[in-house]
């Protein structure tokens, strides 16, 4: 079950911003135990090749490259490595992104634009690279990661250019999921809600949390119907699915994992 023996996976955000799992290293972690090839992508080379440790490891094939995938030209030549290096592109995981706080007036152009750009044309350039690499082969699987305030906003905080930007890489699936649903290639979103990861500790308690990440941790963990956030390992299950031969009937839709959080939000 959930066998990917013989397929290639590319991650990007494969890092983490701080020790532990965050989704990119425990998807990247998850698909090569399940037999997949993974070529890994971060910003940080230091982050991603904590990563490959892991991997390789755990007797397990990777291989990294630092990139940016802001960068249309990076980009393009990350996917040329992988195929190079492996011949082909199974599976595509885009998972770089982040967020900033704020409304559309006290939110500067430049951080709305960046929201943009960091959660939503990543993906974008992504699919655009990978896509005819699957096209090619008559088959592939794409998850992009989303977030759940690109369905419901929390009340009492605002970040409208990730909800925006995060809605857009739920919609940008559903689309390229129809389009490409006749060539055999596949486009799904998986959707977070608050998870546990070193994004918490190492950023949001600097951000939101007052630089008090467990009073931070406290109240994420309250705001959740069973009590407790997720972590990089729930997300990266689902991802697997999504990847997997298993879901080969499903596409242009997304699986929310958030313990029933956006279930409670009007």
């Amino acid at each position: 079950m959930l066998s990917l023996a013989g397929k290639v996976a590319l991650v990007s955000g494969a890092g983490s911003v701080g020790p532990g799992w965050g989704n990119g290293r425990a998807t990247a972690t998850l698909l090569a135990r399940q037999g997949a090839s993974v070529f890994l992508l971060d910003i940080n080379e230091a982050a991603v090749e904590e990563t490959r440790k892991i991997i390789e490891g755990e007797g397990n094939t990777c291989v990294t490259r630092v990139s940016d995938a802001l960068d249309a030209a990076q980009v393009k030549a990350s996917v040329d490595a992988c195929l190079a290096r492996f011949g082909r592109i199974d599976i595509l995981v885009n998972n770089v992104g982040g967020s900033a706080p704020g409304g559309p007036v006290e939110m500067t152009e430049e951080v709305f634009d960046l929201q943009i750009d960091q959660n939503l044309k990543t993906a974008f350039l992504g699919c655009k690279y990978v896509l005819p690499v699957m096209e090619q082969q008559g088959k592939g699987a794409i998850v992009n990661i989303a977030s759940v305030a690109g369905l419901r906003d929390h009340v009492g905080r605002t970040h409208v250019g990730y909800s925006a930007s995060k809605a857009g890489v739920i919609q940008l699936s559903r689309s390229t999921g129809v389009k490409y649903a006749p060539k055999g290639i596949r486009v799904n979103t998986v959707v977070p809600g608050l998870m546990n990861t070193p994004l918490v500790t190492h950023r949001l308690a600097r951000q939101i949390g007052n630089n008090d990440a467990e009073a931070l941790i406290a109240d994420r963990h309250k705001r959740v119907p069973m009590g407790h956030m997720g972590d990089g390992w729930d997300v990266a299950h689902a991802v697997l699915f999504l990847a997997s031969d298993e879901a080969r009937f499903i596409t242009a839709t997304e699986i929310v994992v958030d313990g029933g959080m956006i279930a409670t939000i009007p």
